[in-house]
């Protein structure tokens, strides 16, 4: 082949991938505009709002509130607390991440039942989730704080390393990882770009972004809830909500993102 003719092909192919390149960098930033025209009116504020409530209300067999619930950084201190999250509790002797955090406070504090305290985690058309709206709550009082995971206890580094191997790790039919999805820049399903949430930039924007509303569903969600829905889109089992597999992931991921400003609840299509 001579060099005119490969001069020739390598233009052609250019004339050929330029528009595509032009309407993809076009679509993105349609997108782009669709979710920050969005952000206006967001109804996680409803889930907020009942989330403050739930709080506060005396409930349970001990008919208390969960306003002595320590999420970390001293009973009844929530500013903030969502940032430095998933975290090591010394009294319960494990790591949690915010939902699991809740859930032993309902036990300890309101005298529940682990399984009354864990029922209907992810709302739906016919049933709300108290776990999802007070989430939205507690995650709205860290807009705009710094994330600051820590893994100075040994069991925050055991669990951030058991997250790393779990996103990583391929199985399922698909032969699928957390990874596959989320380990390289520029990828995208449909009109949905995937963050790459083994670097820096891309685990701080898909972090921080969770919970959100979702607009498709008429649902807020919880970072519990999208991990379990990405467990089910690899075709992998369902991922236990709370399961120490859940929270190590978890730990991954928040960790990752260190250095960003929380942003969410946020609102997603």
């Amino acid at each position: 082949m001579t060099s005119t003719m490969r001069a020739a092909i390598a233009a052609i192919a250019f004339a050929i991938a330029a528009p595509a390149a032009l309407a993809q960098g076009s679509t993105e930033k349609g997108i782009e505009a669709y979710r920050q025209a969005l952000q206006d009116g967001n109804p996680a504020e409803l889930w907020e709002a009942r989330g403050e409530d739930l709080w506060k209300k005396r409930t349970g067999p001990k008919n208390a509130s969960l306003e002595k619930c320590d999420l970390g950084l001293g009973p009844g201190v929530v500013k903030g607390a969502y940032a430095q999250m998933p975290r090591h509790f010394a009294d319960a002797d494990r790591v949690m991440d915010l939902e699991t955090r809740l859930v032993w406070c309902r036990v300890n504090l309101q005298g529940m039942s682990e399984a009354d305290a864990k029922r209907g985690p992810f709302g739906g058309p016919d049933r709300k989730s108290d776990i999802e709206a007070l989430v939205a709550w507690i995650t709205s009082e860290s807009k705009g704080v710094t994330m600051a995971v820590s893994l100075d206890h040994p069991k925050m580094r055991e669990n951030f390393e058991l997250g790393k191997a779990i996103f990583f790790f391929r199985g399922g039919p698909h032969d699928f990882a957390c990874a596959t999805c989320h380990g390289e820049d520029g990828k995208r399903i449909r009109l949905q770009d995937l963050p790459n949430l083994t670097a820096k930039s891309g685990a701080q924007k898909g972090y921080t972004t969770w919970p959100a509303y979702r607009v498709s569903q008429g649902e807020l969600r919880t970072f519990q809830w999208r991990l379990n829905d990405c467990f089910r889109q690899q075709r992998f089992p369902e991922l236990e909500f709370g399961s120490p597999a859940s929270i190590a992931l978890t730990t991954f991921l928040a960790y990752n993102a260190n250095g960003a400003a929380f942003a969410a609840p946020a609102i997603k299509r």
